[in-house]
């Protein structure tokens, strides 16, 4: 590196903010905690699960942590610009973005109900747009916007066919905001977990599914909230900064 060559300075003397959709549970629960364990100040949002979020969020403030719970869909760009709102004023502004709020539902493509597709794709892809889109707007330089794409988009596993789709959508536009963000000193990066011990992907399977799913990675096992937490923390952090415009297969090894 050259004399004139100099590398990005993030600021260290104020306190790191980060919101996190999907807050209430799964791997958002998980990446609450393990970003307030790094010291963030953290924005818990839910749809619906209001306890287990004012949970997560009296958890972390009598650890001596900061934290809120704030109610959104993030679908609704009022609502989330209001959540941003919240950040702001109570933190002082925001630097990082985790959207892990998602919907899945599975069927053959000749079986699926339309009203099904269109709730999922409200979430999964308006959604990710929305929230993107304020965190565009808003985050601090040396910030992080990470958002959730799934393993299963390469599997390609009949019946998921819907929910793989709509996370496609969620990939194709990490890129492409990457570059447009250029010059602002913020990354852009999406998580695709695989097989992840979590209600959502647990919900409705037997367990000889189960098991054939925990079987696929060379480690043999299912992915846990807190591996995927740890790959969101990396990317959060400046230690991940140079990781950019990526869609990371947090899988265990099954492509």
């Amino acid at each position: 590196m050259s004399s004139k060559e100099t590398v990005p300075q993030h600021p260290t003397d104020r306190p790191r903010v980060a919101i996190v959709t999907g807050g209430s549970r799964g791997i958002g629960r998980e990446t609450v905690r393990r970003l307030a364990a790094d010291g963030y100040a953290v924005v818990t949002v839910y749809a619906g699960h209001r306890e287990p979020a004012e949970a997560a969020a009296k958890d972390i403030t009598a650890a001596g942590g900061r934290a809120i719970a704030v109610q959104a869909d993030i679908a609704d760009e009022q609502q989330v610009a209001a959540v941003f709102d919240t950040a702001e004023s109570e933190y002082g502004g925001i630097d990082v973005v985790v959207n892990a709020a998602g919907r899945m539902h599975l069927a053959p493509l000749v079986e699926l109900d339309l009203a099904e597709l269109d709730a999922m794709h409200r979430t999964n892809i308006r959604g990710t747009f929305v929230v993107a889109q304020q965190a565009a707007r808003r985050l601090r330089g040396g910030g992080a916007l990470i958002t959730f794409s799934t393993s299963i988009v390469g599997l390609a596993a009949p019946a998921y066919g819907a929910y793989s789709a709509s996370k496609g959508a969620v990939e194709a536009l990490t890129l492409i905001l990457a570059r447009e963000l250029r010059g602002r000193d913020i990354t852009v990066n999406t998580v695709a977990p695989g097989p992840t011990a979590t209600d959502l992907f647990l919900d409705g399977k037997d367990e000889e599914t189960i098991a054939r799913a925990a079987a696929q990675p060379p480690l043999e096992r299912l992915g846990t909230p807190a591996d995927i937490a740890e790959v969101v923390a990396f990317l959060a952090s400046p230690a991940g900064h140079w990781v950019n415009g990526q869609c990371l297969r947090a899988n265990g090894g099954i492509i």
